[in-house]
């Protein structure tokens, strides 16, 4: 008879009948009532009563007996932990039983109790145990001293039990070897900051040998402990791939994942050059394979590996294309992965057959299937190019069949081909309008009304078209609206006259009858664009789009070198770091991929830094700045890229009013001394004090731009400093300055290599900083830097970068990257680098300028030792961009008005008082943002006294 008897019965005063029968004196009647027991706990019954009475069960020599015995403990100690100490003495005496099974059951469950009263009582057995003579009692008791830190941490370092796991590392018996591996990783998780697992080439190879003998689960958890190692060399890394690689043919799954972890990352430190590289990358794809003729499950978390590793490594699965088409019979979840990775991997040798294929697939009756496999039609037809003309067919075809879902997503996917290849298939946009009605779908809509708009001048109809989609305005889904609304301004600039009662129309429905602020904000600003000044508006809205990039769902490189750390897990199944899914990330380390060693990598583009960098290697002349060098570590460091200039830089100082002016008591009782008559403000009409343009805009007339070109010989130059000296930076050595001419900022530096090995791969990145500058261009070391060289290099500044207020204003965070490591440096820039050539006011403006700046903002310097004449300290001054507006002479005293300009809009105005035989001269500043005063007197000096 099975146990289920013991589940069912109708007896009442049922907990008085199991006491009897469990201090009764037959062995067998004992059993059953404790089995009776167990049933009644499984399904929820309350039996807590009876622990003593079943505790006194414990004195047998019946294995069966006294595990269900301490399946009761375990469950029950918690809450009844003054008699769980009754069980103490019993576990003591166990953990010395003759039989290795009685002895490990009861270190297992010690470790299972959790209860801070026993845990000190335990020690003494476990001791014992992780000494004894049998490896089964040895593997158990390692596992138990994680259980135990876990309840009581400074208990398990009290007793030096960590000591005794580390020392189950070098263990004869390789599951011992296993849990001690794994009993200290789970360990070192929860106590990131501690070094438990201290790995070193002697410990990896013991390791390594254990890999071979022990059960599948073992060799799991040793192969995650070997891929939180990081080799010392290229050597090493190689030596350890070697020993790993025959578990790619294991049976189990997890094995082989974790396999696939390790050879991943070690492969970050070996050559491309190497015969031994090429034939990893041969081993890699077979086991992988392999893994997609699993059951659905298995094959899914597999292709979601896959499709981490074809981001990372291409090559390993390129000659692998057919394992990845789809099988009738396959879930649409695994499906849907494959396409994906079918198009990572599509390239010219074998576009002819995904497109075959994909062909098949669009005729599916699956229909998210068929719509992912109309797009990826269009994802080949970006990123290999030869194929867009087959492709388009294909798109075109597949509209033929009218089928509604197919074709919305065809012409999603031929706008971005247009956008791809402009002026080559604009051909089929007749085929597209040929559709127009039975679209439904919003992201389909908006993509027929981008290409209504793009190409309106080959449309003769677009106007009825676009008006066909006005009716129902308000009924459309924001993403047509704001489409709609682009697309019929983009018809009025082609065509004004047959349009203009549509696009009045429309600006009134985004503005008046809109609730919704993006398509109102949108709307107005077309609505000015067109009322104040149509050519710039042409210019704006029909600017030359950038091409789009190919592939655009790769997963950023700095993730996915996290993720590649984490194959094999849950992470690599949801694409996302552990810390974003794990509770309360107790424990979860960033991890990243080992640098490379090896110096014939000099062409692979600039990979990011780890992350984590050891405070002591990074200079300490950056100042306390929060925590903005966050942002400079997590850089992804390739070339800079330029965007559209940042307006927050006039808001980050002060918001930059510029014709508001105005010269207060400066000119005091005397205005004629400048233009001779009474001046006064311009009236607010003339320019909107609102716009807060950029000078250049309409307002040129404002000022006389012609007189105020800077003279070619450029502004003063400082000496090279040391900004970055080799011991802070393993032996690279970087000196520099800015230098500012025609128009052109850019910081000259020297890099010399003062370590024994070459430096290569060299890439520079800028943190966020007051006036935006940032690289525009990489930096450029065309030749590797061997020992004692010393290069010098350019590299050209650009002010659109991300702006943020720095402390003090002119501080630059910088980071230079190279084969070895990632180098943080922090200088003060000059500020005359930032005065721009067409920094001349007008006098009238001039006056009213500084009539307007508020007294308080007004501040007083004095230049020292500075014993030049009127003529000369304004020709000086005039060759880093300070013009000199007016000058006059008041009793005896020699007054130069000047004015300068900041890349960012911000205008300076100057009063010198210069006394004949007097060495010093006051400098009196105004500006509407008074922070910058200070750093414009120290520029003043610095000019000055050089």
């Amino acid at each position: 008879m099975t146990d289920s008897k013991y589940f069912t019965t109708t007896k009442k005063g049922e907990i008085f009948e199991l006491k009897a029968e469990l201090n009764s004196d037959k062995k067998e009647k004992k059993k059953e009532a404790v089995k009776k027991v167990i049933a009644s706990m499984t399904v929820g019954k309350d039996v807590s009563a009876l622990f003593p009475d079943v505790v006194n069960c414990m004195q047998t020599d019946n294995l069966e007996l006294k595990k269900l015995v301490y399946l009761y403990l375990m469950n029950y100690a918690k809450s009844q932990p003054d008699m769980a100490i009754m069980a103490v003495n019993t576990f003591v005496k166990d953990c010395e039983d003759p039989n290795p099974l009685i002895r490990a059951l009861a270190v297992r469950t010690m470790g299972c109790i959790r209860v801070d009263k026993i845990t000190e009582y335990l020690c003494e057995p476990l001791r014992k145990c992780l000494k004894d003579e049998d490896p089964y009692v040895r593997k158990t008791a390692a596992v138990c001293v994680a259980k135990l830190h876990d309840i009581n941490a400074q208990l398990v370092e009290d007793q030096g039990f960590l000591d005794t796991l580390k020392d189950l590392i070098s263990d004869s018996n390789p599951m011992v070897v296993a849990n001690a591996v794994a009993a200290l990783s789970e360990i070192a998780e929860s106590h990131p900051s501690s070094n438990l697992l201290d790995l070193n080439p002697q410990s990896i190879n013991k390791l390594l040998t254990a890999l071979n003998e022990c059960t599948e689960w073992g060799q799991i958890f040793i192969l995650d402990c070997l891929a939180n190692y990081t080799p010392k060399d290229d050597r090493e890394a190689q030596s350890i791939c070697e020993r790993v690689t025959p578990r790619l043919s294991h049976a189990n799954s997890a094995v082989v994942l974790s396999a696939v972890k390790v050879l991943m990352k070690f492969m970050e430190m070996l050559s491309k050059d190497l015969d031994y590289y090429g034939t990893l990358l041969k081993k890699l794809a077979p086991p992988l394979v392999t893994l997609l003729s699993a059951e659905p499950e298995l094959q899914y978390v597999a292709l979601r590996n896959i499709n981490l590793i074809v981001q990372k490594r291409p090559e390993i699965l390129k000659h692998e294309m057919k394992v990845f088409f789809v099988k009738y019979n396959d879930p649409i979840y695994v499906k849907l992965e494959k396409l994906d990775i079918m198009i990572r991997l599509a390239s010219q040798a074998n576009i002819a057959q995904v497109l075959a294929e994909l062909k098949e697939y669009a005729t599916e009756v699956d229909v998210d299937f068929v719509r992912k496999a109309v797009r990826a039609i269009g994802r080949c037809a970006i990123k290999v190019e030869q194929s867009a003309e087959r492709c388009v067919s294909t798109l075109l075809d597949l509209i033929q069949t009218k089928v509604n879902y197919v074709v919305q997503e065809a012409i999603v996917v031929i706008k971005d081909i247009f956008r791809k290849y402009p002026n080559k298939y604009e051909s089929v946009i007749a085929t597209l309008c040929e559709n127009l009605d039975s679209l439904d779908e919003p992201e389909a809509r908006a993509a027929m009304i981008w290409i209504v708009g793009e190409y309106a001048e080959r449309i003769d109809n677009a106007d009825e078209l676009l008006e066909s989609f006005l009716e129902g305005f308000h009924d459309e889904s924001t993403q047509v609206q704001l489409q709609l609304l682009t697309g019929i301004v983009k018809l009025f600039l082609k065509k004004p006259t047959e349009t203009q009662e549509l696009v009045q129309q429309v600006l009134s429905l985004a503005t008046q009858d809109s609730d919704n602020p993006d398509l109102r904000d949108r709307g107005y600003i077309y609505w000015r664009l067109l009322s104040t000044d149509p050519v710039a508006a042409k210019e704006v809205v029909l600017a030359e789009k950038p091409l789009i990039s190919e592939e655009t769902d790769l997963i950023e490189p700095t993730l996915l070198d996290e993720l590649i750390c984490y194959i094999g897990t849950l992470a690599s199944v949801y694409h996302k770091p552990p810390s974003a899914f794990v509770e309360g990330g107790r424990g979860v380390v960033h991890k990243s991929l080992p640098p490379r060693t090896a110096s014939s990598e000099s062409a692979e583009s600039p990979e990011t830094a780890p992350a984590g960098a050891p405070p002591g290697e990074q200079p300490d002349v950056i100042p306390a700045q929060g925590d903005l060098l966050g942002d400079l570590l997590n850089l992804d460091l390739g070339p800079p890229v330029s965007g559209p200039p940042l307006t927050t830089s006039s808001v980050q100082m002060g918001a930059v009013d510029l014709l508001g002016g105005g010269l207060d008591s400066l000119m005091g009782d005397e205005p004629e001394g400048i233009g001779g008559t009474n001046f006064v403000a311009p009236p607010t009409a003339a320019v909107p004090a609102s716009l807060g343009a950029p000078i250049g805009s309409g307002l040129s007339d404002l000022f006389d731009l012609t007189s105020g070109v800077g003279t070619l010989s450029g502004s003063y130059v400082a000496p090279k400093a040391v900004w970055l000296p080799a011991m802070k930076a393993k032996g690279l050595e970087i000196s520099g300055t800015f230098t500012r001419q025609v128009g052109s900022i850019s910081m000259d530096l020297q890099l010399t290599n003062k370590a024994l090995q070459v430096m290569t791969d060299f890439a520079i990145q800028f943190n966020r900083n007051s006036f935006g500058l940032a690289p525009a261009a990489p930096l450029q070391v065309h030749a590797p830097l061997s020992p004692n060289q010393t290069v010098e290099i350019s590299l050209p500044l650009s002010t659109v970068g991300s702006v943020m207020k720095m402390e003090p204003l002119n501080n630059l965070q910088v980071a230079v990257k190279n084969n070895i490591d990632v180098f943080y440096f922090s200088t003060l820039y000059p500020l005359h680098i930032l005065f721009v050539e067409d920094g001349k006011m007008d006098r009238q403006m001039f006056l009213a300028t500084w009539k307007d700046i508020p007294n308080e903002n007004e501040a007083q310097f004095q230049i020292r030792d500075c014993p030049l004449n009127a003529e000369a300290v304004s020709s000086k001054l005039q060759s880093s961009n300070i013009f000199t507006v007016a000058k006059r002479n008041v009793e005896g005293q020699d007054m130069l008005y000047q004015s300068l300009k900041l890349t960012n809009g911000i205008w300076v105005l100057a009063e010198l008082r210069i006394q004949p035989g007097n060495p010093s001269c006051t400098l009196s500043l105004k500006c509407r943002a008074p922070e910058v005063s200070q750093h414009v007197y120290q520029a003043y000096e610095t000019i000055l006294k050089n």
